[in-house]
């Protein structure tokens, strides 16, 4: 089983917490970037820059305690990969290694995909207007028509109805249809996370402080529950209870105690503010209903810490044990992780 790392933004920690994480994961991650940076990174770190072995493809074969190097770009100059400075040049590497390590697995040539942290501002700058994240750029080059973002931990796992939005414009973009997407998804990976530890409980947040006040603090709690019947009618016989719209402010109070196992969260900071105060570092973001398997970590490009040699890898190390125990879950289980229809992969 084989993993690739596309490394994030050569200017931030990307490159030096996979390349730590990779040193640890016996051979099985395939790191996708550019060398230098990665053996800059290394040194850093104190991981002996030979074992960096170049590949010209993710099935590449090293020697053993060696670490596979997969550069689909050219080689960077030294500017576009100084820490700390990001470049327009960089902004479009860091794309295109995303997109190499989404076509391998697309082709199966491996089993999962992990993302090191990009700069979205620095790839706008370079040119891709449209690109708001990893989880809505990879949606629309492999064609997937559902796309759920998540951040696990080994406990507690929590979706989002809506992702990269500006605050404004999220009430409008809360639909039944939304709702039953992230909870269907969110469902579907604690059934198999959770397998043989009983029923799942999952509650739902509403969009209003005390979700709403049965109408009078606002009305989107009833799109919420028209989206939760429609979950349960497409998780059919499997067995997950679905409770809410409740609360977010007590819902992860509760879940961290243990009451649930998933949370699923009407918009961005709605789950990302208690899970990094909760699980920062532990928490994996994990891309849920896409034809493949992606994990990457939950924090940023770290500008200020990087070429410092001082970046926690804990969250790359977290990310690669997911995607691994993803990858087996697919493999053991009888139905796919994703939907059934494979989507094609595509070049912007």
């Amino acid at each position: 089983m084989r993993w690739v790392v596309s490394i994030g933004c050569p200017a931030g920690i990307g490159p030096e917490v996979s390349v730590v994480a990779a040193a640890k994961s016996k051979g099985r991650a395939v790191l996708v970037g550019d060398l230098e940076t990665l053996r800059v990174a290394a040194r850093l770190r104190g991981v002996d820059p030979a074992k960096l072995v170049s590949v010209q493809s993710a099935g590449g074969t090293v020697p053993r305690g060696s670490i596979a190097v997969w550069s689909p770009t050219p080689p960077l100059a030294k500017k576009d990969r100084t820490p700390g400075k990001p470049t327009a040049a960089g902004g479009l590497a860091q794309l295109a290694w995303v997109d190499a390590a989404t076509d391998c697995v697309m082709r199966g040539e491996a089993s999962a995909m992990v993302t090191g942290p990009v700069n979205k501002h620095i790839i706008v700058e370079a040119g891709v207007r449209d690109f708001r994240g990893h989880t809505e750029h990879i949606q629309h080059r492999v064609r997937a028509k559902e796309v759920v973002m998540a951040f696990a931990t080994p406990k507690l796992t929590t979706a989002l109805v809506t992702t990269h939005l500006p605050l404004r414009r999220v009430p409008a973009a809360i639909t039944a249809a939304r709702v039953a997407t992230a909870t269907y998804w969110l469902a579907d990976l604690c059934l198999r996370r959770h397998r043989g530890e009983g029923r799942p409980r999952i509650a739902v947040c509403g969009l209003n402080p005390h979700a709403g006040e049965r109408g009078l603090l606002g009305t989107e709690e009833r799109i919420i529950e028209a989206g939760m019947v429609a979950a349960q009618k497409r998780l059919g016989a499997r067995r997950v209870d679905l409770l809410g719209p409740l609360p977010s402010e007590s819902v992860f109070r509760q879940a961290r105690d243990g009451a649930y196992q998933g949370v699923v969260a009407m918009y961005h900071d709605q789950a990302t503010i208690p899970m990094k105060l909760l699980a920062f570092g532990d928490a994996v973001n994990v891309s849920l209903g896409l034809p493949l398997i992606r994990t990457s970590v939950d924090h940023g490009t770290a500008y200020d810490r990087a070429g410092k040699g001082t970046a926690d890898a804990s969250g790359m190390e977290a990310a690669f044990r997911l995607a691994e125990e993803l990858a087996r879950a697919t493999v053991s289980d009888e139905r796919p992780l994703a939907p059934a229809r494979r989507a094609r992969s595509r070049s912007r």
